[in-house]
């Protein structure tokens, strides 16, 4: 079933930060564009990670933001695959590592793209239900 390449589901345009961007580029970058990770590049090399959750666990307020470089929070020890590895590959890493997302590099450690959790549920979900047979009207509760 995930035997497909990574590469075939991908995210090929990442949005990325630099180590000394502020906390302030990330989080506008994060709530706008409802992302939950940002790879961190030099020179397209990847160099760390920043999520949402560290900000959250930062405990810092909105306003200090401006005063903390992305280099002083990020991740620097982040897991990566190939684009040739298989979607399963990603799947088992998300599971064992609660990760969410992985940055896909090249062999020489140059960011090509990003594979997400939510990836492998809609191409999942798009080979057991092409026509969208399942899908219904979705009810929401105002509360």
């Amino acid at each position: 079933m995930m035997n497909e390449r990574i590469h075939s589901i991908m995210t090929k345009d990442v949005v990325t930060v630099k180590p000394e961007d502020s906390l302030e580029v990330v989080k506008e970058l994060l709530f706008e564009k409802h992302f939950h990770h940002l790879p961190v590049t030099e020179n397209g090399k990847l160099v760390g990670i920043i999520t949402s959750w560290d900000l959250i666990k930062s405990n810092m307020r909105f306003e200090e933001y401006g005063n903390v470089k992305v280099k002083d929070l990020m991740t620097k020890k982040v897991a990566t695959l190939g684009p040739n590895e298989l979607i399963g590959a990603a799947a088992m890493i998300f599971l064992r590592h609660l990760f969410h997302g992985l940055p896909i590099v090249d062999d020489d450690g140059h960011l090509i793209g990003i594979i997400t959790t939510h990836d492998i549920l809609k191409y999942e979900y798009n080979r057991e239900y092409p026509d969208d047979l399942f899908v219904k009207e979705t009810h929401w509760i105002e509360g």
